[in-house]
């Protein structure tokens, strides 16, 4: 039970949460919110794919899946998601389980292969490797900058995107700037998606690094949570066009579509990047896991079964958004303690709390039971500098869980809410 925050004394209301944070932790809850994937029902949406391909080996173009080759992938299932990630077909290709990997291989040849193409040396020999990063982002993307000793610098995520103005400043003036991280359409974790002028000014800025490279991570471009199907502009087009041709490499997968654990990545990009990527790709695997794309292609048919399916994962997930929204309404509008979005797409929710305030909650929900992605997982090195943002992830519990989750959570909103504007009282 909350007490009205209209009417009622901040004495009242600090009494009020502690009381509801009591009654929390008596539940002895054991729940878990840290990480976006896909609940058991929604991989049950593909478990015909266990039975794929049957005794069938060979492709719609006659490749027979069970040999080696076919680098660039099985063309059926390339023509399939070109739509989706705007790439033309033969330059995308299908490749293992996980889109990530395909990142931290772009990231591993740049730095120990040949030469990018426009690059004047490898990044290996640079004296300094830096990445823009978008905040709030995603936690995978800073950790491979982690890895490869990629020096991070945050900019603003705004409405439209990342705040060009700052972004447009920093490339112009300074060489070691090799790239951005970007998750165009419903962003991890606020769900943004880009403005066709943002996708037109990352495409034409001039950048003082001639190797420059937009990492286009668009794992969320058929994860709508409407029926309205936002679009993002064709980053590789805009790049081509504006005579950056190799600025953009183009990343997705079939991760949260079928088995997040046995799906296919996709690499689009530029003739060159391709040729690129394909070459060194060659040097340690003689081809890709065919039968597993020939089951994909035979599972989801076409692009319109693609849709199809999505819109069966949309029946799942709309739900569970909609109750996670519906919980904090009820328990914390009206007390200017929290705002939260409310994506049209995409896996995730930022619920946004006082600065200063976002580890007490995490703290308060893990000894109340309720495990939360860490706060500053959102930002470069773990550090949200104002201590306010939270990702909230509500695809894997079931919807009942889900509700104590997020009442819980709510409540531990309001208790280190109102104990640090008490705090600045005293």
């Amino acid at each position: 039970m909350t007490t009205n925050a209209g009417t009622a004394t901040p004495a009242a209301l600090l009494d009020q949460a502690r009381r509801d944070y009591a009654a929390l932790q008596s539940q002895r809850l054991s729940l878990d919110l840290t990480r976006g994937k896909p609940s058991p029902a929604q991989l049950d949406l593909a478990a015909d794919l266990l039975s794929l391909p049957g005794d069938r080996y060979t492709a719609a173009d006659d490749t027979d899946c069970r040999n080696y080759g076919g680098a660039l992938g099985l063309t059926q299932l390339r023509e399939m998601f070109s739509p989706f990630l705007h790439v033309p077909v033969d330059r995308l290709m299908a490749m293992g389980n996980s889109s990530l990997e395909l990142m931290h291989d772009c990231l591993v040849h740049a730095f120990l292969g040949s030469t990018l193409p426009g690059a004047a040396r490898r990044w290996a020999d640079e004296e300094r490797v830096a990445f823009l990063c978008p905040v709030p982002g995603y936690d995978r993307h800073f950790a491979l900058c982690e890895r490869f000793g990629i020096e991070m610098i945050p900019v603003p995520l705004t409405d439209d995107g990342p705040d060009m103005a700052v972004v447009a400043d920093l490339v112009r003036s300074d060489p070691g700037i090799k790239g951005i991280w970007c998750v165009p359409k419903y962003s991890n974790p606020d769900g943004t998606c880009y403005s066709d002028e943002t996708v037109r000014r990352l495409a034409t800025m001039p950048t003082a690094a001639e190797d420059f490279r937009i990492f286009w991570d668009n794992a969320y471009a058929v994860h709508h949570l409407t029926d309205e199907e936002t679009d993002v502009a064709d980053i590789l087009t805009a790049c081509a066009d504006a005579g950056h041709p190799d600025r953009a490499f183009v990343f997705g997968s079939t991760s949260k579509i079928t088995f997040a654990g046995a799906g296919v990545a996709f690499f689009g990009s530029s003739a060159a990047n391709v040729a690129w990527l394909r070459h060194y790709s060659g040097k340690r695997s003689i081809g890709p896991d065919k039968m597993n794309q020939l089951r994909h292609a035979l599972f989801l048919q076409d692009t319109e079964g693609v849709r199809r399916h999505m819109r069966r994962h949309r029946a799942i997930l709309r739900p569970k958004f909609d109750t996670v929204n519906r919980v904090f309404a009820e328990q914390l509008d009206g007390t200017g303690l929290a705002t939260w979005t409310r994506p049209k797409g995409g896996y995730f929710i930022v619920l946004s709390v006082l600065q200063g305030c976002a580890r007490e909650v995490v703290r308060l929900a893990a000894e109340a039971g309720i495990a939360l992605t860490p706060a500053g997982a959102t930002h470069p090195g773990g550090e949200d500098p104002q201590d306010s943002v939270i990702r909230i992830s509500p695809s894997y519990p079931g919807l009942d869980d889900l509700q104590r989750i997020a009442h819980g959570v709510a409540v531990c909103v309001r208790v280190a809410g109102y104990e640090k504007l008490a705090a600045r009282r005293a």
